[in-house]
């Protein structure tokens, strides 16, 4: 499926769900397609972002640009369900996300450990409290362990990634890429399946 199609799966996605006079309701695969598009495009974007950073080169700001809308898209597919400051809340904890993991390539890249620690702190911290919200807003279909393991385990494939691509070890880069993007498309599904759960008379 081509990469310009995202906007449109998620437009219909959202106008299928929000009227209630709409065609038709959205369904649990629509929905597990939109969540998976969305995630798969946070770690697509997120490897383009260490790629352009670690290289200096000349698109590493529209790439940021972009990195940083998807986690607007990621937010705003949830308001139908969880509401305007549910979705807000989660954009910006989605942001800061990425922004710590921008200070840590920067630290990585110098060699500064003195930076890259606290900033490795700051991301556990973080991805804690997106575990925490999400959990919150679905604790039934999406339990605390749960997603807080999810969020570590994304951490932790994403840091080898990184980590790999530092060490110019280029089987290991495209290697760690697999498990990233195998591991967020586990975590979309569970995510798109929790919604579909929580809101069976939204979801046909």
């Amino acid at each position: 499926m081509k990469r310009k199609t995202i906007p449109l799966l998620v437009g219909i996605l959202l106008a299928s769900i929000a009227p209630p006079t709409s065609a038709r309701a959205a369904t649990k695969e629509d929905l597990r397609v939109a969540m998976r598009q969305l995630w798969e495009d946070h770690v697509s974007w997120t490897r383009l972002f260490i790629v352009s950073a670690l290289s200096d080169l000349p698109d590493k700001q529209a790439t940021t640009e972009r990195l940083l809308k998807n986690q607007a898209d990621i937010g705003n597919a949830i308001k139908p369900f969880y509401g305007e400051a549910a979705g807000t809340k989660l954009t910006g904890l989605l942001r800061e996300h990425i922004l710590i993991a921008a200070d840590i390539v920067t630290a990585a890249k110098a060699a500064d450990s003195g930076k890259l620690e606290p900033a490795k702190a700051r991301w556990v911290s973080n991805a804690d409290e997106i575990a925490a919200f999400l959990s919150g807003a679905n604790p039934k279909n999406w339990p605390a362990a749960d997603m807080k393991k999810m969020m570590r385990d994304h951490l932790d494939l994403t840091t080898a990634e990184l980590t790999a691509r530092l060490n110019k070890d280029w089987a290991a880069d495209v290697a760690a890429y697999g498990k990233v993007r195998e591991q967020i498309l586990h975590m979309s599904d569970m995510l798109a399946a929790g919604i579909a759960s929580q809101f069976p008379e939204k979801i046909g």
